[in-house]
């Protein structure tokens, strides 16, 4: 099976090719929207820190910013800075260059002179390089070049019943295939770690999967915090979840069952093919930030009670199982899993049906996330105890 992408010299497959107006800090986010906004096929972030932080939020920034330009799905990169920040905008540009053959330039604005100069030069930038991705044609790409991440967010008692099976199977079919799948929210494996576990591929990812849950409950408790204290949500609760255990039960399923070959930081990019968990909050809008940085060209999302959530660089589909999600809230919702629950088909039917529409949203099919250019980005920090 194969869909029409954007090879790049690296030997991804991009199924978008965006030019990047990419802020370093909060200061120049606003700025970056203005540029984006006056040249076709550019897209932008709203990037909230960058500046003035502990060294280990500055790290968790870069390696956001930077697996967003390596990320396959852009074509090239135009960076505003402040010219203050922790990480100048030169610094980033020479970073990304030694990681991506990317086209890549960058501006300060103190440098030149303000914001109405900054946007001047930075538009003409990014307009040449939106004339050039032009003209990079589609090709036949294999669905080996598939990195879907899975992300859930508004859980209901709908989502573990059908959605998260149905992209389970989804998840197994792509591999299948060739692909790979990412899964990611270790906070909603607590409870269930466990059941996971047994998924890994050798003993050593197996302790990996305990860990990271173990680490984090240990993390929290030095805080005087149990995760329990917010989880499930309240709108969890309303739609039938009554505990962690329960919602992390349902949670895992979306992950399929294929073995798993990789467990990742946060926004690390994947070293193998198959089936990768990354180590995430439990935040929806963050983790799919992070799956981004980390490579995902595609992203599935299954809520229960719906969501709007988008992101600027990777599509996001968003499927329910709950009819009346659906339908009341059909201008966010791309596809409809119901039938599962009414007896009609099988999860096997319907993660089956999903395969297509994976293949037709890689090959340029707008989500409808997508098509309203959300643009939702979260990064978590970074909190250490002595």
């Amino acid at each position: 099976m194969e869909f029409f992408g954007y090879k790049r010299k690296e030997g991804r497959a991009g199924i978008r090719n965006h030019v990047l107006v990419l802020p370093t800090c909060a200061c120049a986010s606003e700025t970056c929207r203005v540029v984006a906004s006056q040249v076709t096929g550019a897209v932008s972030i709203i990037f909230n820190t960058g500046c003035a932080d502990v060294e280990a939020n500055t790290a968790m920034s870069q390696k956001i910013l930077t697996g967003f330009a390596c990320n396959p799905n852009v074509y090239g990169v135009v960076i505003i800075g402040l010219g203050c920040e922790t990480v100048p905008h030169a610094e980033l540009r020479e970073k990304i260059r030694t990681m991506t053959s990317k086209p890549v330039v960058s501006f300060g604005i103190q440098e030149e002179g303000g914001t109405l100069k900054t946007i001047e030069k930075a538009v003409r930038a990014a307009r040449d390089l939106a004339a050039e991705a032009s003209l990079q044609p589609k090709e036949p790409c294999d669905m080996s070049e598939i990195l879907m991440g899975i992300e859930c967010g508004g859980s209901d008692a709908t989502s573990g019943i059908a959605a998260n099976p149905a992209v389970g199977e989804l998840s197994d079919r792509l591999i299948d295939l060739g692909a790979s799948t990412m899964m990611s929210e270790s906070t909603e494996w607590i409870g269930a770690e466990h059941v996971l576990a047994r998924r890994a591929a050798t003993p050593e990812i197996h302790n990996q999967i305990i860990r990271v849950c173990m680490d984090y409950e240990e993390h929290l408790r030095l805080a005087g915090q149990d995760c329990r204290a917010g989880q499930p949500t309240p709108g969890n609760k309303a739609g039938g979840l009554s505990t962690l255990e329960e919602k992390s039960l349902g949670c895992i399923h979306k992950g399929g069952t294929k073995p798993i070959v990789e467990v990742l930081e946060q926004a690390a990019r994947p070293t193998k093919k198959g089936a990768i968990v990354m180590d995430t909050g439990g935040y929806d809008v963050s983790s799919i930030t992070s799956m981004a940085a980390g490579g995902c060209n595609v992203i599935i999302f299954t809520t229960g009670r719906g969501t709007p959530t988008g992101n600027a660089i990777v599509p996001v589909l968003k499927v329910t199982a709950n009819e009346d999600t659906y339908r009341w809230m059909d201008d966010n919702m791309d596809v409809d899993l119901s039938p599962v629950i009414r007896g009609e088909k099988t999860i096997a039917e319907m993660g089956g049906e999903l395969v297509p529409v994976i293949r037709d949203i890689c090959s340029g099919r707008l989500t409808k996330a997508e098509a309203y250019g959300f643009s939702d980005i979260a990064i978590d920090h970074v909190c250490r105890f002595i």
